[in-house]
């Protein structure tokens, strides 16, 4: 049987980095967590797209704490509520296709464990909510939808504003939370985690769990952290480091935050201390060069995830070829058929992009370079050769694109 620790350090870590909030309370779950038992803990992930992301990494390292510390830890892939989405802020979703969530989520388990042990003593189970869930009957489904109110629904913020904006709500966004809710009673869990953004849903699942098995659920609620583009990340629009990059675009990617996200990237994303980030943080209001401390922070990063190793070799990259300027060493080779192709159709083929308007919009904003050269036309056309061209996209990207 698992011995369960009551680490106070590592309890205290738990209840306090990253954390937005905790139901009921923390000093509850503080005293959950010295009592011994050992708790079922997990944290959904839905597959609508490919990666994960630094912003779920979170919630892993905090499963990881859990998974230390002895208690049965869950990470659920949310294959059967993907179908529906959780409702976005300002539109429905489009309901997604069996072939493009397997598609998703192929590479998940490998890109989670980078920072969860799913082997060993105590290994994380990985599960998907398919298995119940696609089995849920009329019946059942009544049951669920019986346990919650429209106006209790319509108490979400996005279902407010929405309403207010004249924008539609289809029925089964409403069905969202209810499904999430009932993958905490199936799994008879004592807590989930997860970010900001699904509070409503996890306060359902609280409540379902209260109704169906008569116990408390615990709730961690993970502060959220913003993309390089100030934009929330999210896996539908990419736009997050994800954890399956490389560590050189992992690095590059935490280099192209603003200074202001700086203390809040050592404190979500890293394992620097936090009376380090409190120095840093007053060192930066007394007018220090937010370099030295971003470059830390990129650092930390990719060796939370990566390894030391990785992130040296993703700093040495981003050194030569940033800050000055170098084409690196050793550049991808790709080789294609045409002896003429238009730049868009280019960055389609070598990966440079995921879709013609992607390109498109990366030239429109100075973002491609041919052989040295700033693109601002998207109907140019390139003639291959064997000697080939040097295609770059911004300042970390390169591919040289022969003719085969």
């Amino acid at each position: 049987m698992t011995k369960i620790l009551t680490d106070k350090k590592l309890i205290e870590e738990f209840l306090t980095r990253g954390v937005e909030n905790i139901y009921p309370s923390a000093d509850l779950l503080r005293k959950k967590l010295m009592s011994g038992e050992r708790l079922k803990i997990y944290q959904g992930f839905d597959p609508t797209g490919p990666y994960l992301h630094v912003g779920h990494a979170m919630g892993i390292r905090a499963l990881r704490i859990l998974q230390k510390l002895g208690h049965e830890v869950i990470f659920l892939v949310g294959d059967y509520t993907a179908k529906v989405g959780d409702p976005d802020k300002d539109s429905t979703r489009v309901i997604l296709s069996d072939e493009i969530i397997k598609n998703n989520m192929a590479g998940w388990k490998k890109q989670a464990a980078q920072l969860i042990d799913f082997s060993g003593d105590n290994p994380v189970r990985f599960e998907r909510n398919y298995n119940w869930l696609s089995k849920l009957k009329l019946n059942d489904l009544i049951k669920l939808m019986s346990h919650m109110t429209v106006q209790q629904m319509l108490v979400r913020d996005l279902f407010e504003r929405r309403l207010k904006e004249g924008n539609p709500i289809q029925l089964q966004e409403f069905i969202y939370p209810l499904m999430q809710g009932y993958d905490s009673v199936v799994m008879d869990v004592d807590m989930e985690i997860g970010g900001a953004d699904q509070t409503f849903n996890m306060l359902v699942g609280r409540d379902l769990v209260k109704s169906y098995l008569n116990k408390e659920k615990f709730i961690r609620v993970n502060k959220m952290m913003d993309a390089p583009d100030g934009i929330t990340m999210s896996k539908t629009k990419g736009n997050g480091i994800n954890l399956g990059d490389t560590a050189e675009e992992m690095y590059g990617k935490a280099m192209s935050y603003p200074d202001s996200a700086i203390i809040n990237g050592l404190e979500l994303l890293t394992d620097i201390s936090l009376e380090v980030i409190k120095n840093i943080t007053i060192s930066l209001k007394e007018g220090e060069n937010p370099m030295q401390y971003k470059k830390m922070m990129a650092f930390e990063i990719v060796k939370t995830i990566k390894g030391k190793e990785a992130a040296q070799v993703g700093q040495a990259y981003f050194e030569k070829t940033v800050q000055n300027k170098e084409v690196p060493e050793s550049v991808v080779i790709k080789k294609i058929k045409d002896t003429e192709i238009d730049i868009v159709d280019l960055l389609l083929i070598i990966g440079l992009v995921n879709s013609k308007s992607e390109a498109r919009r990366l030239i429109a904003q100075g973002g491609i370079k041919v052989a040295g050269e700033t693109i601002d036309n998207a109907e140019r056309i390139f003639k291959m050769s064997v000697q080939g061209i040097l295609v770059q996209r911004g300042k970390r990207q390169f591919v040289k694109v022969v003719k085969q």
